[in-house]
């Protein structure tokens, strides 16, 4: 099984619930899909194999081939290769890898190049076997990177993602075809406008989904009724705690800072399981 853990927003405290929920899975994998803001490393200091570097397909113009017919820029959606005048232009940041100009070009003129987007790591902590990327800087679609790191989900596995925050291509990269969501909010106006946002988002995706609702005692009850209405099981509640706020600003884990708290998180991973089961059945 295949958990996303997402929010709305930033700053919720998903990539604290994601750690603490994938520590306390028998033999699990937890993915960082924020290749933009990795985090969920500080939190468990894996020890990390040599990085993996990931690039993508972009096209090489051969000008002494060209005929400058115009055609790979007519099948080019995205502007990343165009004719102007006398010459051919490529913008390998707008490609999107996937051929089109390569194939539509009738004098074989366009070869496959490639470009480095990325790196992924892996690695292992306490038992769980990690992976998280990180986009090159100024790379402007992270949606290819985030592909190849839930390509290293073996299906057969139980996973957990550290889905980026928001509603935007990365989340959908990163959450497309799991098993479940757990959307994490907190119940403030703020939070209560991007957690809608992210329903919405789970509900086109036909996910079933869940809500943690962290720092569960600030604010106000819309959050909770929202979820009513909405027929989304509240999965767990936190209060604010100064410690695990303590606990946090150090990098531990809630489950290894505070024991007691492994049980609720494995009651949160049973909880998930029997909602998965019950939306399959």
């Amino acid at each position: 099984m295949i958990i996303s853990v997402a929010s709305g927003k930033g700053g919720t405290g998903k990539t604290t619930m994601a750690t603490s929920l994938a520590l306390s899975i028998d033999r699990a994998r937890l993915a960082d899909c924020d290749v933009e803001a990795p985090n969920s490393h500080l939190f468990l200091r894996p020890v990390f194999e040599p990085d993996d570097t990931i690039t993508m397909p972009v096209p090489q113009v051969d000008e002494d081939e060209c005929t400058l017919c115009g055609e790979c820029a007519v099948i080019c959606q995205f502007n990343a290769i165009v004719t102007i005048a006398d010459t051919v232009m490529t913008f390998p940041e707008l490609c999107h890898g996937c051929g089109g100009c390569q194939a539509a070009c009738p004098a074989g003129a366009i070869e496959e190049g490639r470009r480095t987007i990325g790196t992924i790591q892996h690695g292992r902590c306490n038992g769980l076997d990690f992976v998280h990327g990180r986009i090159r800087i100024g790379e402007a679609m992270a949606p290819p990177l985030i592909r190849q790191i839930r390509s290293r989900i073996n299906p057969d596995e139980t996973a957990v993602i550290d889905a980026p925050p928001g509603t935007s291509c990365p989340v959908i990269a990163a959450i497309k075809d799991t098993d479940f969501v757990v959307l994490v909010t907190e119940p403030t106006p703020f939070g209560l406008n991007d957690l809608k946002l992210a329903v919405e988002t789970v509900k086109i995706l036909k996910i079933p989904s869940g809500l943690i609702i962290n720092r569960s005692d600030i604010g106000d009850n819309k959050v909770a009724e929202y979820a009513a209405m909405e027929k989304i099981p509240i999965l767990m509640e936190i209060p604010y705690n100064r410690q695990i706020a303590e606990a946090y600003s150090r990098g531990e884990p809630v489950v290894e800072a505070f024991p007691e708290w492994r049980e609720r998180f494995e009651k949160l991973y049973a909880d998930i399981c029997n909602l998965v089961a019950g939306s399959k059945s």
